[in-house]
């Protein structure tokens, strides 16, 4: 029962000094991140938390509204670059602005609540860290997501002819995002052949191999002929070596040479010219 109306004492001293804890909490707050924050957007953000606080003892919704303060704040701290602990700061310096509140204008019977708000700013600021790491987790794998998307680019190559250019390690995650991205522009271009580019992946073992055929047999599925070109010397001898059959998969050892054959594939007639220059007539009726 004292603690209880402790409590309601430090809260009721918050409310009646809003403005003059607001600013001692963002003074100290402000203080670590060295001018990285607005002065005027920290000030609305902890004045929310500070009334959310507030209110949270008095209403049963009032705990729900300040943690998604808290998450809001961490989710922005985390997209500007902050770490958790400079996140969490946040929280656990109200308690330094409170207790100089205290110790200027409380009695005994304050100073016993403000051992009660403490621990709830402790819940807090704990709270704060794990909505963070949360947050800057969904912010990476958003992150991978699109790095995974814009390393793995289908293009038109010619009517009817498209490709993949694969760049880097061809692993689970990225096989389902070239097979959705291939697949669909098949779907979009009506494309019967789709060439594989492997130039750019530095090797090619057993698991590469099984990617490269799941790609491969899914393309087959939406009637395209697929081609995979880029098989260096290397490579060559390391698929030999590891006993991996392409069975009957066309191969080339360029994206030139992949896009020749589909080209004669498709009916078009490619002419090669002196220095190199190749000239590409579509065949007479």
């Amino acid at each position: 029962m004292q603690e209880s109306s402790s409590r309601r004492r430090i809260e009721d001293l918050m409310r009646e000094n809003e403005d003059r804890l607001v600013d001692r909490w963002v003074e100290i707050s402000n203080a670590p991140l060295r001018g990285r924050v607005v002065d005027s957007d920290v000030r609305r953000e902890l004045r929310d938390l500070l009334r959310a606080l507030l209110r949270s003892s008095e209403s049963p919704d009032g705990g729900a509204d300040l943690r998604g303060l808290l998450a809001d704040l961490s989710r922005t701290r985390a997209r500007q670059g902050f770490t958790p602990g400079e996140t969490a700061l946040a929280v656990f310096t109200l308690k330094e602005a409170v207790y100089e509140l205290v110790e200027a204008d409380g009695g005994e019977e304050v100073l016993h609540g403000y051992i009660s708000l403490s621990r709830t700013i402790d819940e807090l600021g704990l709270y704060t860290f794990e909505a963070y790491t949360a947050a800057r987790e969904k912010i990476i794998a958003d992150q991978t997501e699109q790095l995974l998307e814009l390393s793995t680019p289908v293009v038109k190559l010619w009517d009817g002819i498209v490709a993949v250019p694969l760049v880097g390690t061809l692993d689970s995650a990225r096989t389902q995002v070239v097979m959705e991205k291939l697949l669909q522009t098949l779907v979009d271009t009506g494309s019967e052949y789709a060439v594989i580019d492997i130039t750019g992946v530095p090797a090619v073992d057993t698991q590469v191999a099984q990617h490269l055929l799941k790609t491969v047999m899914a393309a087959r599925l939406m009637g395209a002929h697929c081609i995979i070109s880029g098989i260096r010397p290397q490579i060559a001898h390391t698929i030999v070596t590891l006993g991996i059959e392409f069975g009957d998969i066309v191969t080339k050892a360029t994206l030139a040479d992949a896009l020749a054959f589909a080209l004669r594939q498709s009916g078009v007639e490619v002419v090669n010219r002196r220095r190199t220059r190749v000239s590409v007539r579509a065949e007479e009726a």
